[in-house]
């Protein structure tokens, strides 16, 4: 296989774009590496692109793997011919390759290898020869034996034979199982119809194959591992069998008949399973890629939800019994108090609970106050916002959620960074810091705890981990670091920097102080020439040394950069100061490709080079809506009526539509043909997570706690209702 024209050809892109990518992976560069600063070589193509390539490549490298392990297997046993070499040749998946190892593949004891043992291959061929005038039971009167007692035994140990030499068939298998994908029915039942569950949906459920949606396929295999459901895939009568009697059966001599029912039993109680099994696997396979691409979207969109910034924080843990634990934040993260107060049922405090947080805000001049999702959050949610109108100066709140809160308020990370507090107090402060800055708080967390997507849990865990990790990666490098502030879980995600190497920076920083320039992160132990090349451009040094490692802009260009500065009348101090607001005129003007063929730098390089020192330190997320702060009071589900208008933040998107956090403690759904006008195939195309949308009430039902949304206003919507 040319894997270089398969890429190229998959992902219509020119074949030294491929080529230059799958060389610069080969040398060890990261994606985001190769992203970024290499854009010549690969034509400027994303992230996500590379990082697609770079998985579709190892996945083709282990087909041609397989391909050898097998062709060796087979002529290994003398059994290596032209047709067989060519058929791997032509391969391009697994299943194939498979399928032609099949017949040489070392199998357990079978009725068909233990006819063979007992002598009735030369049966079974004269069988399936089907000479007009061949009498089975007078041919196989001379297969006799101990072990072959009459006729009878003798028949059916050819015909079993016969039946396994027929599943083996490759083509046969292929035929079967396209059958099965393109015209097969899915049927569940009830495994038992008097329990109710969430799966009741699929009680009496029947769809076409083809037709299955991810969705519906994760909550099948989940309901049947359960075992509250039962499935079965079907075709039409008589189409299987058709498969394996049409390339046999020759004509209807008694020696065909046998061949037929041979190959029937063949259909039945060998192929058909197997095939089903395997057309289930590959939907399943199919339905967790796609989730896995939804979860990893949804995840981007939540890690890089625009941060609030310089903003004094209060977080609020909310509980029951134990109390809601609280800790103040300063703007840059760093924890300047904690308590605890017992507004909740069944203490009831709300007088004293009250004058502490009244206290808290105005010795710390709090501004927001962040609070968790979890068990008593509509209590707590209640009592800010009754709290806030009497507070001296304006303070907003904003419910988070603390998915995986308490994941990283247990772990050794979070023990290592605040020794002096107990489980509940780090959850606090880690909900304080969700809301000033996502992105650095959740890269401390496993990304499947974070629970933004599907039936995680059901998916392939290395898959799912391999595309969370890369949302991560491409996230924190988006975004950049500071290196003098950022905490070692968040620097690990910077290309080319691995954990050990994460803690030796910040174990640096603590022992000689804060960094000054980019070069001196090469003193770092572990952190050599090939790691700082990767590391060095996404690593940011605010009022250093040199004003371009505030910048994106990789030190090896920046030669390049200090030329292009000085050929307009500007400075580095300029560029350090702003005021490099017409770098990008001046470009223009003289024009972009002879600049870059002056300066010895590629055009795309020359275009984020101007990005970069035009807008020192900058950060995308800035560019986003803020995030939807609210003062007023708390509504509850038995507020909302059909029609009310309200705003809300997308809280998580799957196939089948979006939910949305409207401020009543229950998201509500935007099922995907509420979403908009237009048709979309999937609601990603339309919305994503954090986004803040005006919705509707459709239907409340209060006893499931379930709200019905849309984003489609409705003909007679009374927005008077506006909340």
């Amino acid at each position: 296989m040319d894997i270089i024209k398969v890429l190229t050809d998959e992902f219509g892109i020119r074949t030294e774009q491929v080529q230059n990518v799958v060389n610069l992976l080969d040398d060890d560069k990261t994606v985001p590496f190769i992203a970024r600063y290499r854009k010549e070589m690969h034509g400027a193509l994303d992230d996500q692109t590379i990082r697609r390539l770079a998985l579709r490549l190892q996945t083709l490298r282990n087909l041609e793997a397989r391909k050898e392990e097998v062709r060796t297997a087979i002529a290994n046993k003398n059994a290596l011919t032209p047709e067989i070499e060519a058929a791997l040749d032509t391969a391009m998946t697994m299943v194939e390759v498979e399928d032609i190892y099949r017949p040489y593949k070392e199998k357990r004891r079978t009725r068909g290898s233990m006819a063979r043992e007992k002598g009735l291959a030369p049966l079974a061929e004269l069988l399936l020869a089907q000479a007009e005038t061949t009498d089975p039971e007078a041919e196989a009167a001379a297969y006799l034996t101990e072990e072959v007692p009459d006729t009878a035994a003798a028949l059916q140990g050819a015909m079993d034979i016969l039946a396994e030499d027929i599943a083996d068939d490759a083509k046969v298998r292929t035929a079967m199982r396209d059958l099965y994908q393109r015209f097969g029915t899915m049927t569940c039942t009830a495994a038992d119809e008097e329990k109710d569950s969430v799966y009741s949906n699929y009680y009496h459920f029947e769809s076409f194959v083809p037709r299955l949606q991810g969705h519906q396929i994760l909550a099948i295999q989940r309901g049947e591992k359960e075992e509250l459901l039962k499935v079965t895939i079907t075709v039409a009568d008589g189409l299987a069998e058709q498969i394996c009697t049409k390339p046999y059966v020759k004509n209807s001599s008694p020696a065909g008949e046998l061949v037929r029912q041979a190959a029937c039993d063949s259909a039945k109680r060998l192929i058909i399973p197997s095939v089903i099994r395997e057309v289930r696997n590959a939907l399943f396979a199919d339905a967790c890629a796609n989730a896995i691409k939804v979860f990893a979207s949804n995840l981007k969109q939540l890690l890089m939800q625009p941060p609030l910034r310089d903003t004094v924080t209060l977080g609020l843990d909310p509980a029951y019994r134990t109390g809601c634990k609280l800790a103040v934040v300063d703007g840059t993260g760093k924890v300047l108090d904690t308590g605890v107060i017992y507004p909740t049922p069944p203490h009831n405090k709300i007088a004293e609970a009250e004058k502490k947080v009244s206290s808290l805000v105005q010795k710390y001049g709090i501004q927001a106050v962040s609070i968790g999702n979890g068990t008593a959050s509509r209590e707590s949610e209640s009592f800010v916002a009754d709290l806030l109108p009497q507070l001296p100066h304006k303070v907003s709140y904003m419910v988070v959620s603390e998915a995986g809160a308490s994941v990283y308020s247990a772990s050794e990370l979070a023990a290592e960074e605040f020794p002096e507090y107990d489980v509940a107090l780090r959850s606090a402060v880690s909900i304080a810091r969700r809301l000033q800055d996502p992105l650095a708080e959740l890269v401390k967390i496993d990304p499947k705890a974070i629970g933004v997507g599907q039936y995680q849990h059901d998916m392939p865990k290395a898959d799912l981990q391999t595309a969370l990790d890369g949302v991560v990666e491409e996230c924190v490098n988006a975004v950049g670091v500071d290196v003098n502030t950022a905490s070692a879980p968040l620097l690990s995600h910077i290309a080319g920097i691995s954990a050990a190497v994460a803690k030796n920076i910040v174990k640096y920083r603590e022992e000689n102080g804060a960094f000054t320039t980019r070069k001196e992160l090469l003193k770092v132990p572990k952190l050599g020439p090939k790691a700082f090349e990767q590391c060095a451009g996404f690593l940011r040094i605010p009022g250093g040394k040199q004003p371009l490692d505030n910048t994106g802009v990789h030190p090896e260009s920046y030669p390049a950069a200090e030329k292009l500065l000085e050929r307009f009348g500007f400075s580095l101090q300029d560029a350090a100061n702003g005021k490099l607001g017409g770098l990008g005129d001046c470009v223009k003007k003289a024009g972009s490709n002879a600049l870059a063929e002056t300066l010895g730098i590629g055009g795309y390089t020359l275009e984020d080079m101007v990005m970069e020192l035009q807008k020192p330190g900058r950060d995308p997320r800035d560019l986003l809506p803020p995030p939807l702060l609210r003062s007023g009071n708390v509504m509850g589900i038995a507020d909302l009526k059909p029609g009310m208008e309200l705003m809300g933040t997308v809280r998580n998107i799957v196939d089948f539509g979006c939910f949305v956090d409207i401020g009543v403690h229950e998201d509500g759904l935007v099922h995907i043909s509420q979403i908009c006008d237009r048709y979309i195939k999937h609601p990603l195309e339309a919305v994503k997570v954090g986004d803040v949308v005006r919705v509707w009430v459709l239907d409340v039902d209060v006893k499931r706690s379930r709200i019905s949304l849309t984003m489609r206003k409705q003909p007679g919507q009374d927005t008077s209702k506006k909340a």
